[in-house]
């Protein structure tokens, strides 16, 4: 059934929207690339909303991907699956985990806005808290077998298996469940190793784990507590950040900053670098700035809130710091302003033909804050030599119908053991399955 905005939201939001800035461009590709376009910030009164509206997906109804690949519902009927983590036995667990309304976080008009419309297009909810274990035992494509995993997690997102650990970074808190291969649910609650950046105002709750390729170190995902550090830098301590973890002295410290929503955590296969996802800031235009992937560096500063790609200042944060912005280092890659760049997965398996492979793919969650909506969808960013070389291109589209309706959102994505990529839908409550016809 569909959800409609309520009318006197609507009226009032689409008022607000006209009166404040242009349009963003409606190329589907604007701000991607190594050098994206940046134009000039765009001051408004009030911020700029789409009017969105959840239809959800109709009975046999799936994304669109390109000629040769089918997209096939893996588990469906699920309570808001955000994250997803592969396990070696082919295993998939999925975190179920939603934004849940916080009045400490939501304050005056721009929070009473934002508020409907993330409940409106199903962002903002009770959360499960639950991690929930997968089964596709015949090898046909979808999970004949749900399992709840693992509870006595606030908010889980990111997941890891080093050795016999699945390490799972939540709302607040690193845990570790003790885990043997096969098990279709652990025993006894997880056991917390680490404090993480939380309430009461825990802005971008979400946090995404890796491990390293050696099994040593654990890196962690926080998130700004604020859109341009409007409560202030206190609230921002050690957030807007990637931490690290080491596993046998149990001590960790920040990796690298100035990063306002880090999401997706992966390692470059041919550089063996730690490249991340980020959502950046809201209010100054519809086409800026652009999310971005990147490498990150040990001690790098990528500039939140004082800059923006790179040295460009973002006038609205007081004080300013040119100390901190002349060494702000300049993104990799630019994901389109607004999209809400989340999942990150490179191809490293066979299955896809070779066009398809080696690069990265990315989860776009999409916009609620921008006219036309943007995002929606699931890119593929071809990689070379450890580097993006080519226009990126879209691989899964139709969460946004053409009449602008939001069928589902894409969040999480993962290669199973099959070599197919899994997305996780959490408006669509379905975990989507990608791969070549015929396999």
């Amino acid at each position: 059934m569909a959800r409609l905005l309520p009318a006197r939201l609507v009226a009032v939001s689409a008022a607000l929207a006209l009166g404040a800035c242009s349009h963003g461009s409606s190329d589907p590709l604007v701000g991607f690339g190594p050098k994206p376009a940046l134009p000039a910030p765009a001051k408004s009164l009030f911020p700029v909303f789409g009017v969105p509206n959840v239809i959800g997906w109709a009975p046999g109804a799936a994304p669109k991907a390109p000629p040769g690949f089918l997209v096939t519902r893996f588990a469906e009927g699920m309570d808001h699956p955000r994250w997803l983590y592969v396990l070696p036995n082919g295993d998939v667990l999925v975190a179920e985990s939603a934004t849940e309304a916080n009045p400490a976080d939501q304050k005056g008009l721009r929070g009473w806005f934002a508020r409907r419309l993330l409940t409106a297009v199903g962002a903002m909810k009770h959360s499960p808290n639950k991690i929930i274990l997968l089964r596709d035992a015949d090898g046909d494509g979808r999970a004949e077998t749900r399992t709840v995993f693992g509870q006595g997690v606030k908010r889980p997102f990111g997941m890891t298996l080093v050795g016999d650990g699945l390490y799972v970074a939540g709302d607040d808190a690193l845990v570790r469940f003790a885990y043997q291969p096969g098990q279709m649910a652990v025993s006894g609650p997880p056991e917390k190793l680490l404090d993480l950046p939380g309430g009461p105002i825990n802005h971008h709750w979400t946090k995404n784990i890796a491990a390293s390729p050696d099994g040593s170190k654990l890196f962690i995902t926080v998130g700004s507590n604020s859109n341009a550090a409007e409560n202030g830098m206190a609230a921002e301590e050690g957030r807007a950040a990637i931490w690290t973890y080491d596993l046998k002295s149990r001590q960790a410290r920040v990796f690298a900053t100035g990063l306002r929503n880090p999401n997706g955590l992966a390692w470059e296969p041919a550089s063996s670098a730690l490249w991340t996802t980020v959502n950046e800031r809201d209010e100054i235009g519809n086409d800026l700035p652009p999310d971005y992937m990147t490498s990150v560096k040990e001690g790098g500063f990528y500039g939140w809130p004082y800059s923006y790609w790179g040295q460009h200042v973002d006038q609205r944060v007081k004080p300013q710091r040119p100390d901190l912005v002349a060494r702000a280092l300049t993104p990799d890659y630019g994901l389109g302003p607004h999209t809400a760049s989340l999942g990150l997965a490179f191809y490293t398996a066979g299955a896809f033909p070779p066009a398809w492979r080696g690069g990265a793919f990315v989860g776009q969650h999409g916009s609620w804050n921008r006219r036309p909506l943007t995002g929606y969808r699931v890119v593929f960013v071809p990689f070379r030599d450890g580097k993006p070389t080519e226009p990126a291109k879209v691989f899964l589209s139709g969460f946004l119908s053409a009449e602008g309706k939001i069928q589902g959102r894409p969040v999480g994505v993962a290669v199973d053991q099959r070599g197919a990529l899994l997305v996780a839908d959490d408006v669509g409550g379905i975990v989507w399955r990608a791969a070549p016809a015929g396999r």
